[in-house]
């Protein structure tokens, strides 16, 4: 590849998309390729002060417009100093959570608006979209037993989460980019058979 490859792994709280992400990580290392693992928010030095921010469960009385604006502010700086480095010079970036997260969780559960909070977003990254993402799905029982309620985002509402949920749903129905939807109650080594599969398919349509 001359421009490497950008992969986006989402879904809610206890989704499994740290363990993916590392076990993806190894299949394409086997096959020779240069990976940067990363995450949102954070990636970066200033990103990740950003993301000790936004998680602190001690912040109670963040605006929600306050919130989505360091969750774009965190993503341009993850994806100028970070993301797009690393596809310059050929690597494959996998990043945990991205745009539509923050769809997800500011656009729809927060009620600002799914179009405004993407919009922001790709302003933020000057237009940088995943060649690939994974939407992990749990049922909402099962999320709610994966979360240690150690974050800021863990510990919203029950209805909260059933919005975020219901988001990522939607957001991978409609979405026109290759991406794959995966039943996240899976054992892990059947789901990262799909993920490759999946994968597979698009390097090959490269």
């Amino acid at each position: 590849m001359t421009r490497g490859l950008f992969i986006a792994i989402e879904g809610g709280e206890g989704a499994g998309k740290s363990t993916q992400t590392g076990l993806l990580a190894e299949h394409l290392v086997a096959r020779g390729f240069e990976v940067v693992i990363t995450r949102e928010p954070g990636g970066t030095a200033t990103a990740e002060k950003i993301r000790k921010l936004l998680l602190d469960p001690d912040v109670t009385d963040m605006p929600d417009h306050t919130e989505a604006l360091l969750f774009a502010a965190a993503r341009a700086d993850h994806a100028h100093n970070l993301i797009r480095p690393a596809l310059e010079r050929g690597a494959v970036v996998i990043c945990d959570r991205y745009i539509d997260s923050s769809v997800a969780y500011q656009g729809v559960a927060r009620g600002l608006g799914a179009d405004y909070i993407r919009s922001l977003s790709e302003w933020a990254t000057s237009g940088l979209i995943p060649d690939f993402t994974i939407y992990l799905n749990v049922p909402l029982e099962e999320s709610a037993h994966r979360m240690d309620g150690t974050d800021r985002m863990e510990i919203q509402s029950r209805d909260f989460h059933r919005a975020v949920h219901q988001a990522f749903s939607d957001i991978a129905d409609s979405s026109t980019h290759p991406n794959i939807q995966i039943d996240g109650t899976q054992p892990k080594h059947e789901i990262a058979e799909q993920i490759v599969t999946a994968l597979e398919q698009v390097l090959t349509n490269r």
